[in-house]
């Protein structure tokens, strides 16, 4: 999963490789949000999620929406959504069990490794991620300092796959 900030760097994204791509741009407005997810989503080879805001998502028509922990909860999201994804980005185990038990399609799990675009929190480790991928049935995506390097070490932790900022620039 590419996280990015524009529908420009989706498509970029998704030239280099991006099988989902996240749209999440926490500075715009929600009128400029939805002008940037309607510049993407018709454009995209791949399910396009809108971070945090179901609104837009479903006036852009994505694929669904991606869910910060302090957001609303999955299943308030999931009444809005009907049958669109609906993810929840989570730090903890605990987390992860109660987003997949109010009906999260995915979590992204992390910060796994240090991460230049969130630098307050604090890594998670790849233990973590193993036991996060063990408590839960439902696909976990490694987020937090993802290099190409370390996704086999993802996968090996049970994670389904992954999300980044830096590594689809």
């Amino acid at each position: 999963m590419a996280v990015v900030a524009s529908a420009e760097a989706g498509l970029n994204a998704i030239r280099k490789g991006a099988t989902i791509v996240q749209l999440r741009a926490p500075d715009l407005t929600a009128r400029q949000l939805e002008a940037e997810a309607n510049a993407l989503v018709p454009k995209a080879s791949v399910p396009v999620v809108v971070s945090s805001r179901c609104d837009v998502a479903l006036a852009a028509g994505a694929a669904g929406v991606n869910l910060p922990e302090r957001d609303i909860r999955v299943a308030e999201a999931r009444t809005l959504m009907g049958q669109r994804l609906v993810g929840r980005s989570v730090h903890s185990i605990e987390s992860a069990v109660a987003a997949e038990r109010e009906g999260a399609d995915y979590v992204i799990f992390g910060p796994v490794w240090p991460s230049p675009s969130h630098p307050e929190e604090k890594p998670q480790g790849i233990q973590a991620l193993a036991e996060v991928a063990c408590a839960v049935r439902i696909p976990v995506l490694a987020i937090g300092g993802v290099t190409s390097e370390r996704v086999e070490e993802c996968a090996r932790a049970g994670a389904a796959g992954y999300a980044a900022i830096t590594l689809f620039r």
